[in-house]
C-alpha cells in the first residue's frame, strides 16, 4: 500500500448499479456514496467507476455533487471472463490512482497492489445458480475469487456475514457488517392522496409487494396464499420487470422515491415473500411508515424485522394466508406503531457510510 501522507483516502467506488432502475443494489450504491461525499471531505475522496460499453457517461449525471466519474468502456461481461483469470485489465488502467477500490456488487474489479473492498448482499448465486440470467453464469467463481483477494469483505447482516465466512471459506475476522439504511422520508410518509390513488390506479385496500420479481422472491406462493382467501385485499406490485396478472391484482411499475413511499404507507400490509434474502430494506421501510410486515422466516429478515413482523416459514401456504389475514386485522396500538418506528430508526445510511468508512481504513492498513 502507498504511503498517504496527509492527503485524503481515495476511494474508488463501483457505480455501475447507479445506472438503470435502482432496486436494492442501487439504492444501497447511491445512499452509501452521497453519505461518503458528504461526510468527511478532508478524510475521503471518493470517486466512482462504471464498467460498460457504452453508458459510462450517464454515470456522471446520476453522482452526488463532487464525485468524479470514471469509465471503463469494455462489456461488464468481456471483463468478468478477464478478471477470472487473471488481474487484467486493473480498473486504475482506465480510472487512475486510488488506495482502495470498493467492488459494491458482488464483484471485485481487477487491481493491483492496491486494497480491495467487497460487499456480498447475500447467497443466493450459491443457492440456485440455475436461476442465473446467462449473463451472470460464471458470478459463482467471480465472487469467490474476490473475496479470496479482499482485503475486507461486507455484508449488510450478521446472517450474511457468518454464511460467507463458512461457504466461502473465508476468514470471519476480514468480514464487517454494514447495516443499510432509511432515509428520513420514510418517517413522515402518508398515505396516497386521492390523486395519487387514481393516477396509480390503486384500490382502497391492498396488500403490497415491493421490488422486483424472480424465483427467489416467492411470488408464486404468494399467489396461491392470497387466492386462498378472497376477502384479503387486493395485491399490488411495484417494482419494474414483469409480474403476474389477474383478478385482484394490479402492477404500478417502477416508482419514484416519493410515490414509492406513499404507497408503502398506504398499504393493508407489506409482504415479502422470499425464499431467501441478504437484508430486505421494504421490510425497514415499512416499519418506518407503521405498515404491518409479512416476510419469510429466514435469518436476515428475522434479523432486521427485530421481532416485529409476521415470520412464515417459506412455502407454507395456509400459515401465509392466516398471517396475511392477522396483519391485515392487526389494532391500530399506538405502542406497536412506536416500538416499529423506533426499531427502523436504528437503521440509517450514515451508519452504513461509518461502518463502510471504517472497513475502507482497515483495507488500506
Amino acid at each position: 500500500m502507498a504511503d498517504r501522507g496527509n492527503r485524503p483516502l481515495r476511494v474508488l467506488l463501483d457505480g455501475t448499479p447507479l445506472l438503470g432502475h435502482r432496486t436494492g443494489i442501487g439504492r444501497y450504491t447511491a445512499s452509501l456514496s452521497e453519505q461518503l461525499a458528504s461526510m468527511m471531505p478532508d478524510e475521503v475522496d471518493l470517486r466512482a467507476v462504471a464498467f460498460t460499453l457504452r453508458g459510462w457517461r450517464k454515470l456522471r449525471t446520476v453522482l452526488p455533487h463532487g464525485v468524479a466519474a470514471r469509465g471503463m468502456p469494455v462489456s461488464a461481461r468481456a471483463l468478468r471472463k478477464t478478471w477470472l483469470r487473471s488481474s487484467f485489465p486493473p480498473v486504475g488502467l482506465f480510472a487512475g490512482g486510488y488506495d482502495v477500490v470498493h467492488g459494491t456488487n458482488f464483484v471485485l474489479p481487477a487491481s493491483k497492489r492496491r486494497a480491495g473492498v467487497l460487499t456480498i448482499h447475500d447467497l443466493a448465486f450459491l443457492d440456485a445458480p440455475d436461476e442465473l440470467p446467462p449473463g451472470d453464469a460464471d458470478l459463482p467463481q467471480l465472487v469467490r475469487r474476490g473475496a479470496a483477494k479482499a482485503h475486507v469483505i461486507c455484508t449488510p447482516t450478521t446472517a450474511v456475514a457468518d454464511a460467507v465466512a463458512e461457504r466461502l471459506d473465508v476468514d470471519r475476522g476480514k468480514i464487517d457488517v454494514t447495516p443499510l439504511g432509511l432515509d428520513a422520508g420514510w418517517f413522515t410518509g402518508r398515505p396516497p392522496s386521492p390523486r395519487t390513488r387514481q393516477r396509480l390506479g390503486l384500490p382502497q385496500r391492498y396488500l403490497l409487494f415491493a421490488g422486483a420479481p424472480g424465483p427467489r422472491k416467492g411470488l408464486d406462493w404468494l399467489l396461491r396464499a392470497h387466492a386462498a382467501d378472497p376477502d384479503l385485499p387486493s395485491l399490488v406490485f411495484a417494482g419494474p420487470g414483469s409480474f403476474p396478472r389477474g383478478e385482484r391484482r394490479r402492477h404500478v411499475g417502477y416508482l419514484s422515491d416519493v410515490d414509492l413511499q406513499r404507497v408503502v404507507a398506504g398499504a393493508s400490509a407489506l409482504v415479502l415473500p422470499s425464499r431467501d434474502e441478504g437484508f430486505g430494506l421494504p421490510v425497514l421501510e415499512a416499519m418506518a411508515c407503521d405498515t404491518p410486515v409479512v416476510c419469510t422466516d429466514v435469518p436476515a429478515l428475522r434479523e432486521v424485522s427485530g421481532g416485529l413482523a409476521h415470520l412464515v416459514p417459506y412455502g407454507e401456504v395456509d400459515v401465509l394466508t392466516r398471517e396475511l389475514r392477522a396483519a391485515v386485522e392487526e389494532p391500530n396500538a399506538a405502542s406497536t406503531a412506536a416500538a416499529r418506528r423506533r426499531h427502523a430508526g436504528n437503521f440509517t445510511w450514515l451508519r452504513c457510510a461509518e461502518t463502510t468508512l471504517q472497513a475502507y481504513r482497515t483495507a488500506a492498513g
